[in-house]
C-alpha cells in the first residue's frame, strides 16, 4: 500500500466506503485532514459554522440514506457541532464527526481550543466518542461506525484524531468490510406475530421511522389485515393517504387513546413511541403490543404479554405481507372508516383552531410543489401544523427535528438534503426567530447554486412560547425581537427574495423559485390571509 499522511489515508477510506461529501470548515489543527479530500475525489462543502456542517450531513443522511460525514476542528469546532450530533443521535440518522484533538492535555496548560475531556463531551450527544491512538486504531473506528450504521440502529458518532498523528505518514486503510445485514426476526417470533394479528378483531398499526424501508408493502398489509393504523411525524407517508382505516399522523390528538383503547392488538414497528410522538405518557392501550424494533432498549419497554422483536422492520412487514391473507366476510374489519375519516376531520379543525391560519397555506404550497418534494422544516409553527395536517405521499420526505428540538436545523439541514439529492425539489421551512441561528448558511446555497426555496414564517414573535405563557397564566415576555428586513437580507448574500401578498402569489413565486439556479426566500407572514 502507498504511504500517505494519515489525514489523507483517512479521506481515501471514507471514499471506498461509499463517501463522496463531506461538510466541514477546515483550521490550523485539522489540516491534515484536508490533505487528501480532493485526491481521493471526495467534494467538500464549507460551511459557515460548525453548527452549519453538522446539520448539513444530518441533511445529506436522511435524504439519501447514506450516512453524513462533517470535519471540524478541536475545541470549539466539535462543541459547535454537537447540536447537530445530539439532533442526529435523538432522531436516528448516521452522522460521523471527525475532528483533531490535542496530542497532550495532562501536562500542558493553556493550548489553543484546549479542553479538559473534548471526547467526553461528545459522549454525552453521540452514540459514542473515542480517540483514535494510532492508524489502525482510526481505521477501526471508522469501521465500526459505518458497521453499526447499517446493523444496528443508526446514531451519531465521533472519531477524534490527535494533531500529531494525522500528519504521521500510515500505511492504507484496510479493504471494506463485507455488507453486512441487520438482524432479522427469529422464524419463530414471525409465526406469533401472524398468528396474533389474525385473532386480532381490532389491530391498530402504529409505524415509526424505522420502518420508512418496508413502506411499499404497508398498503397491502393494511388492507389484507383489515388493521387501523397511524404512524409518528417521521413515518408520515409510510401509509398511503388514501387507505381508509388510517388515523394519520395525530398521535398526539389527546383523544387517540380513547382509539387505542378500543384496539384488542397494537403493531408498533420502527418506533420507540417517544414523549416527542405522544405527548402524554402513554399510548392508551391495555390489550398487548407486538413490538418491532432494531435497539434493544426500546423493546425493554415492553410489558408481560407483549411479543418483543428484536430485527429489522423492513424484513418484518415484507413476511406479515406474504404470511397474512387477505380477510374474508367473516372476519371483516371492525374498524370503521367512517369514524376515521370523521375524527380525522375534526382534529385537522382542531390544528386549525390551535393555531389560526397556517393549514389554507398549507394547502397551497402543497398544490403548487411536485409531488416528490422532500421537506426540511424547523422548530416553528407552520412546521407544528402541517406536521398533522399535511398528508405526504411518499415516505422519508418531510424531515424535522423531532427529538433534539434545535433551532436553525432547517436551513442546513435543506442545503445537505438537495446536495444529496441532485434535482429532485428541496424546500427549508423555518420560523422567523430559528432561521437566524444559521441564516449565514445561505451563503453555501448561493455560492453552489442550488435551487432551494425557503419559507420563512414570519409572526413577528416567538408564538408558541407565548401561547404557552399564556395557557400558564404568565403575561407574556421575552417572546418579541425586532426582526431584519429578511428580503434584503437574502438579497445581500444574492439570493432572491419574494413577498407574496396572497396565496395566488405565493404560489406562482414557489414555481419561479424552483426553476431559479440559487436559493429563493420566500417571506410569509400572517397578513397573506387578508385578516
Amino acid at each position: 500500500m502507498t504511504q500517505r499522511p494519515l489525514g489523507a489515508q483517512i479521506s481515501h477510506m471514507l471514499r471506498a466506503r461509499g463517501v463522496d461529501v463531506i461538510f466541514g470548515i477546515p483550521g490550523v489543527h485539522n489540516v491534515e485532514m484536508y490533505r487528501g479530500i480532493e485526491e481521493a475525489g471526495i467534494t467538500h462543502v464549507l460551511a459557515r459554522h460548525e453548527q452549519g456542517a453538522g446539520f448539513m450531513a444530518d441533511g445529506y443522511a436522511r435524504a439519501t440514506s447514506k450516512p453524513g460525514v462533517a470535519y471540524v476542528i478541536t475545541g470549539p469546532g466539535l462543541c459547535n457541532t454537537m447540536t447537530p450530533l445530539g439532533q442526529a443521535y435523538s432522531d436516528s440518522v448516521p452522522v460521523l464527526a471527525i475532528s483533531s484533538c490535542l496530542d497532550e492535555i495532562s501536562a500542558k496548560r493553556g493550548q489553543l481550543h484546549q479542553m479538559l475531556d473534548q471526547a467526553g463531551a461528545a459522549r454525552t450527544v453521540c452514540d459514542w466518542s473515542e480517540e483514535a491512538r494510532s492508524a489502525s486504531a482510526a481505521y477501526q473506528l471508522i469501521d465500526r461506525a459505518f458497521t453499526e450504521f447499517a446493523r444496528a440502529r443508526p446514531r451519531s458518532k465521533h472519531v477524534q484524531v490527535p494533531i500529531a498523528l494525522a500528519g504521521s505518514m500510515a500505511e492504507g486503510a484496510p479493504q471494506p468490510l463485507p455488507s453486512h445485514a441487520k438482524p432479522q426476526a427469529p422464524h419463530a417470533q414471525l409465526y406469533q406475530a401472524v398468528a396474533m394479528v389474525l385473532a386480532a378483531q381490532k389491530p391498530v398499526f402504529v409505524f415509526g421511522g424505522g420502518a420508512v424501508a418496508g413502506a411499499d408493502v404497508v398498503g397491502d398489509l393494511m388492507r389484507m389485515s383489515g388493521a387501523a393504523s397511524f404512524t409518528t411525524y417521521a413515518g408520515r407517508g409510510i401509509v398511503p393517504a388514501e387507505t381508509p382505516l388510517n388515523f394519520g399522523a395525530t398521535l398526539a390528538r389527546g383523544d387517540t387513546a380513547a382509539i387505542f383503547a378500543q384496539a384488542d392488538l397494537v403493531v408498533a414497528v420502527g418506533t420507540e413511541l417517544a414523549e416527542v410522538d405522544l405527548w402524554r405518557s402513554d399510548l392508551g392501550h391495555s390489550c398487548p403490543m407486538i413490538r418491532v424494533d432494531l435497539d434493544p432498549s426500546v423493546l425493554a419497554q415492553g410489558k408481560s404479554g407483549d411479543l418483543l422483536i428484536h430485527g429489522d422492520a423492513e424484513a418484518f412487514l415484507r413476511a406479515m405481507a406474504i404470511a397474512i391473507p387477505a380477510r374474508t366476510d367473516d372476519r371483516a374489519p371492525c374498524w370503521d372508516a367512517e369514524m376515521v375519516a370523521a375524527s380525522k376531520a375534526r382534529w385537522r379543525a382542531e390544528t386549525d383552531a390551535e393555531r389560526p391560519g397556517i393549514v389554507p397555506i398549507c394547502a397551497a404550497l402543497r398544490a403548487a410543489l411536485p409531488e416528490d418534494t422532500m421537506f426540511f422544516s424547523d422548530m416553528t409553527q407552520f412546521a407544528y401544523v402541517a406536521k398533522e395536517v399535511w398528508d405526504m405521499p411518499r415516505p422519508a420526505h418531510w424531515h424535522h427535528p423531532f427529538g433534539f428540538g434545535t433551532l436553525g436545523y432547517a436551513l442546513p439541514a435543506a442545503i445537505g438534503g438537495k446536495i444529496g439529492l441532485g434535482h429532485q425539489s428541496v424546500v427549508a421551512i423555518a420560523g422567523d426567530y430559528g432561521f437566524q441561528y444559521t441564516l449565514q448558511e445561505l451563503g453555501v446555497a448561493v455560492e453552489l447554486e442550488l435551487c432551494l426555496p425557503i419559507i420563512l414564517w414570519d409572526n413577528g414573535k416567538l408564538k408558541e412560547i407565548e401561547d404557552s405563557m399564556v395557557r400558564s397564566q404568565i403575561a407574556p415576555n421575552a417572546v418579541i425581537a425586532r426582526n431584519p428586513d429578511f428580503c434584503k437580507l437574502a438579497e445581500a448574500y444574492g439570493a432572491a427574495s419574494a413577498r407574496p401578498a396572497s396565496l395566488d402569489d405565493m404560489a406562482a413565486e414557489m414555481k419561479k423559485a424552483l426553476t431559479r439556479k440559487g436559493p429563493t426566500l420566500i417571506h410569509i407572514t400572517p397578513d397573506i390571509l387578508g385578516f
